[in-house]
């Protein structure tokens, strides 16, 4: 079978199961050369299944695959390689103890005769590649030592350096922030004027109106529609991926409370390699937001909160009272109450293999001790009521959380909190990679917490978030708290111009 010339992908009645999931059902769309081309639709919809597809990392059970007009097989990732395809995927494929030139050799280092890599020419060639994408970063290195966005960026510029026909970019943004957004958008501008075809998926919708021309979306597995862009308004685009309409993305903010007691307060924190000088104060029954671009210090304030990194300087108070939290064992005593969700959920916040109910219960497993003996049953009701509360199924309670969507992962994470009976929750941009149904739930969830008397510090890579979840702002930048900004006063402008170091208060709404 051979499709017309003018598709570069060319997926027909495309059907992939796993056991007695179907991931993908007879999905059917077509891409154009040389644009960009974004996928969309929750967790557990079946876009990364068409990644892996498209990959060659899993083969369909039904169906057909064209690539720039002919029927191909991507048995294996070295054959969609040889066909023209790369990816740069979400749950990164980097590394950790390689440096940053071995990650972008692995499996195609340039040899000589002998086998071997020719390590100089290998070295000029990637940093030409990295200076040609505006990249600073050294060379020798250890992957692991690096900020995720970092890690992100040496992703896809790996896929770029092999000179794909097809990139595949499997949530490229959900760890950037600010201009790392808009590095990737002219990068993305930059290669489709090359003639690359692009697959976006994000959950980002501003990012794909900025970025593609055209726009598919699934459904639990289903092709729904295909179209341009700009045929569709923000509000169809989401009620064809959720299959309703979405009333209100954030609720409603209630009236601040002047007189409500501090429950987490920070005198003049230093913390980590980047975190100067924070002193702020966290009020019961409060969203309180933390911005700043990446690396500014926002990640060494909240381990410096969690008792993960040194504190250098100042105090931390609970309730008034100076405490030290030297671990994340003294931030979960009853007396402190302090839960966090960090940003990577699969390798920092849960252990995929081991089901949801002893992810849950791990932070606080004594509790269900006694004479040395878990006791099961009242182990696993206390964890089935903490899931109940974020809407996670039953099942979880014997599934491996690897099994689930990104976000049920992330709300078992959350869930894990909750039932430590955290007074005060550190989400650190709990809503990474998740799909806007699931984000709503969150944020109904997040304002819950806060109406029963919980506290929040609640740090967002995405300034919408911020601007209309948080009762207040603080603006990180160099390290150093520079603005703190009221509900009133709040809007994605005063917060970036506050984030790039000017004062937030010369700006107008």
């Amino acid at each position: 079978m051979t499709e017309p010339a003018a598709s570069a992908v060319a997926i027909h009645d495309l059907r992939k199961a796993f056991g007695a999931t179907i991931a993908v059902a007879d999905v059917s769309f077509t891409i154009m050369p040389g644009v960009a081309h974004a996928l969309l639709g929750e967790n557990g919809a079946g876009k990364s299944t068409i990644v892996k597809l498209l990959s060659g990392l899993i083969e369909p059970d039904r169906g057909t695959i064209s690539l720039f007009g002919k029927e191909v097989r991507l048995s294996s990732p070295r054959i969609a390689h040889r066909l023209g395809v790369q990816t740069a995927f979400q749950e990164m494929t980097l590394t950790p103890d390689q440096t940053v030139l071995g990650n972008m050799l692995l499996p195609y280092g340039p040899q000589g005769w002998t086998g071997m890599i020719r390590w100089r020419a290998a070295e000029g060639a990637v940093r030409a590649h990295f200076e040609s994408l505006g990249i600073e970063i050294e060379l020798w290195r250890e992957v692991g030592e690096l900020d995720l966005a970092v890690q992100q960026k040496i992703e896809i510029a790996r896929a770029i350096f092999r000179k794909p026909r097809l990139l595949l970019l499997d949530e490229p943004t959900s760890t950037l922030a600010g201009g790392d957004v808009d590095w990737l958008g002219d990068i993305i501008a930059r290669l489709k004027q090359q003639g690359v075809t692009i697959l976006f998926i994000s959950h980002r919708i501003r990012e794909v109106r900025a970025f593609c021309e055209n726009v598919t979306i699934l459904r639990n597995g289903r092709h729904i529609a295909t179209a341009p862009v700009t045929q569709l308004s923000d509000a169809q685009i989401v009620e064809m991926i959720i299959g309703r309409s979405l009333a209100q993305t954030f609720p409603a903010r209630p009236a601040q409370r002047p007189d409500a007691p501090e429950v987490l307060g920070v005198r003049d924190l230093a913390a980590g390699q980047r975190l100067e000088a924070a002193t702020f104060s966290l009020k019961r029954g409060e969203i309180l937001g933390v911005a700043g671009l990446q690396g500014m210090g926002q990640l060494d304030l909240f381990l410096g909160c969690f008792g993960m990194t040194d504190v250098h300087r100042g105090q931390i108070l609970v309730d008034g009272r100076a405490v030290t939290i030297a671990s994340p064992t003294d931030a979960l005593r009853a007396n402190i109450g302090i839960g966090f969700l960090p940003e990577d959920r699969k390798t920092e916040a849960l252990f995929s293999e081991l089901d949801g109910r002893h992810n849950a219960s791990l932070p606080v497993v004594d509790r269900f001790c006694r004479f040395g003996l878990i006791q099961g049953a009242s182990e696993e009701g206390a964890v089935d009521r903490a899931f109940a509360q974020v809407a996670v199924e039953h099942r979880a309670l014997w599934t491996p959380v690897k099994s689930f969507s990104g976000g049920n992962q992330q709300k078992i994470a959350v869930a894990k909190w909750l039932l430590a009976q955290s007074r005060i929750l550190l989400l650190f941009d709990p809503t990474r990679g998740i799909d806007v149904g699931t984000k709503h739930e969150l944020y109904v969830l997040m304002r819950a917490y806060a109406a029963s008397g919980g506290s929040i510090l609640f740090h967002s890579t995405e300034a919408p978030e911020l601007v209309h979840l948080c009762d207040r702002v603080l603006v990180l930048y160099a390290g150093k708290i520079v603005e703190e900004i009221g509900a009133g006063a709040l809007t994605e402008n005063r917060i970036m111009h506050a984030a790039l170091g000017g004062d937030a208060k010369s700006i107008t709404a």
